[in-house]
């Protein structure tokens, strides 16, 4: 498979719980932006439909059932660094040991517990409104990081207090201010000049409402299907139409990054992703 020509880093940008509920939300920078690339409404979340799985699903390029994370093991155990499935961000540090890699989270578990300890990589946990100013900083002082991840908390956070769905005003709302925040990180990106040789993944990890209206975990539509967009270089621009996992992350950063895609990852290039029709979905 080709590496996608021409990008010299990948930006994650996601947010927690927010399924493909965006339609709904007022999401003008997210709609502007999958115009620029690939997206889908219908990507699949993990199950369960659970944070630390899924999280750890799109960092690791496994099923939950090979990584072993749930929430309350990311909460309180660094994940080993003897692993046989180690993140995407020790495979990029062991392909370049000099690269700059941050990671920006709203939730503390992911950098404290998805994330391996002792790679160097720059780790900011912090609430959403404080978090995306420090990323914005760091931007304007290190422009040739090679991978950075983001995660926002909030609309996770609203769906379990006022409940998920289109019906709920709160939930969609804290929607529409994780566009305004991943926006102005997009917005930075382009100033900066770094758009063209970037790739740029915006997603989220799950959704929720269905079995339960203040939560998630099940296999339910509303829990499982999900956002995911995919710009940059090499990228075929229109809606998605064959099957998407949040899992596939792993694969088209690495593919971007020029690290070989490991055999046991669940992670592969979705079908029609690239131009010139090539893939990995076998």
């Amino acid at each position: 498979m080709r590496q996608p020509n021409a990008i010299r880093r990948v930006f994650i940008l996601g947010m927690d719980g927010a399924g493909n509920f965006v339609q709904q939300a007022h999401t003008p920078h997210l709609d502007r932006w999958f115009n620029r690339g690939a997206y889908t409404y219908e990507a699949q979340a993990e199950l369960p439909t659970i944070s630390a799985e899924c999280w750890g699903s799109v960092l690791h390029g496994v099923t939950p059932d090979k990584h072993g994370l749930t929430n309350d093991k990311a909460a309180s155990e660094s994940y080993p660094t003897d692993s046989p499935f180690p993140s995407l961000f020790r495979l990029v540090r062991d392909r370049f040991p000099e690269a700059k890699l941050a990671s920006f989270t709203g939730w503390n578990p992911i950098n404290s517990g998805i994330i391996e300890e002792n790679l160097g990589v720059h780790k900011v946990s912090l609430p959403d409104a404080e978090l995306v100013p420090a990323l914005l900083g760091y931007l304007d002082e290190n422009p040739d990081v090679r991978l950075l991840f983001l995660q926002l908390d909030e609309p996770d956070g609203s769906g379990h207090r006022y409940g998920y769905g289109e019906e709920s005003r709160e939930y969609l709302a804290a929607i529409g201010v994780c566009d305004e925040r991943i926006g102005s990180v997009l917005e930075r990106l382009e100033k900066q000049g770094l758009v063209e040789d970037s790739l740029i993944i915006l997603l989220t990890d799950h959704g929720g409402g269905g079995a339960d209206k203040h939560s998630h975990g099940s296999d339910h539509p509303m829990d499982r299907n999900v956002f995911w967009g995919c710009i940059g270089p090499g990228i075929k621009k229109g809606r998605l139409s064959g099957t998407v996992t949040i899992t596939n992350t792993a694969a088209i950063a690495a593919l971007a990054l020029g690290i070989t895609i490991p055999e046991y990852w669940d992670a592969r290039i979705p079908e029609g992703l690239l131009e010139g029709g090539e893939n990995n979905d076998g």
